[in-house]
């Protein structure tokens, strides 16, 4: 009996599992720096200034400010700035202005990212066999509004219910954010639900400590799938691959996943 054949829910990551990023960071400060006269900031102090403003953010406050009450596009205005700040870069405010709108605008839009070939079909064949599909991410509305709707994912075709931090003020690895899938889905039995991602600590464990099946991809052929493997997870290329594993018998998927690990070791 394959494990599609028990399962009523499957819920899956976004970012490195349905979509990727187009180019880097930089392509798009650099753009947004353009179009008010400003010369491209370096692409490097620019990533790692962003992902110092982008942490702090998080712990200050979390889930896109849900907890505090505070508008999503303020507390993106605050990250910018402090991004560019964090790489040397001041710029007054009617400037700066001009530049946040430009980058708030293009990442609240399709075109920054990339849907992966076998994601939509992925999607439907999973409703079409009977398993109701759910977003789970760490993302603000504009995910669920207008970016995956743009990409061709919409709720209705490709997934049933979205749980997103910016939404509910929970956020992975919390396992709430499982549970609450769970309850979306209508009291679905953890047993009965698979949760596809691409992170141990944000995907794969918190599932499984919420009771549900789990399977990570490594689309990207990572370092770190290697200890994935070594720790007994269930490590996949891709959602091609996905789907053969969810309809092989129990056995044989067992001992293909053995094998695979052996043939790296």
């Amino acid at each position: 009996m394959s494990l599609l054949s028990k399962l009523r829910l499957v819920t899956v990551d976004v970012t490195g599992t349905l979509i990727a990023y187009k180019g880097q960071l930089g392509d798009y400060y650099c753009m947004a720096a353009k179009s008010a006269g400003m010369p491209c900031p370096d692409y490097k102090r620019m990533h790692e200034g962003f992902k110092a403003a982008y942490t702090e953010m998080t712990v200050k406050h979390p889930c896109f400010g849900h907890a505090s009450n505070m508008p999503n596009i303020d507390w993106w205005k605050m990250c910018v700035k402090d991004s560019f700040i964090r790489a040397g870069y001041e710029y007054d405010d009617a400037t700066f202005e001009k530049i946040f709108r430009r980058i708030y605008s293009t990442f609240g839009s399709s075109a920054p990212y990339s849907v992966f070939p076998d994601a939509q079909q992925f999607l439907r064949w999973l409703r079409n066999n009977g398993c109701t599909v759910g977003i789970v991410s760490n993302a603000e509305y504009r995910y669920k509004d207008v970016v995956l709707p743009a990409l061709g994912l919409n709720e209705g075709s490709e997934w049933d219910f979205g749980v997103f931090s910016g939404i509910v003020g929970v956020e992975k690895p919390d396992r709430r954010m499982y549970e609450a899938a769970l309850e979306m889905a209508g009291g679905v039995a953890a047993a009965e639900a698979l949760h596809i991602g691409d992170s141990m600590r944000k995907d794969y464990a918190p599932a499984r400590s919420a009771g549900m099946h789990a399977l990570l991809l490594d689309r990207f052929r990572t370092a770190e799938a290697e200890g994935w493997r070594r720790s007994g997870a269930a490590v996949l290329p891709d959602l091609a691959a996905a789907r053969e594993w969810l309809t092989a018998p129990r056995r044989r998927r067992r001992r293909r996943r053995g094998g695979g690990a052996r043939r790296r070791s």
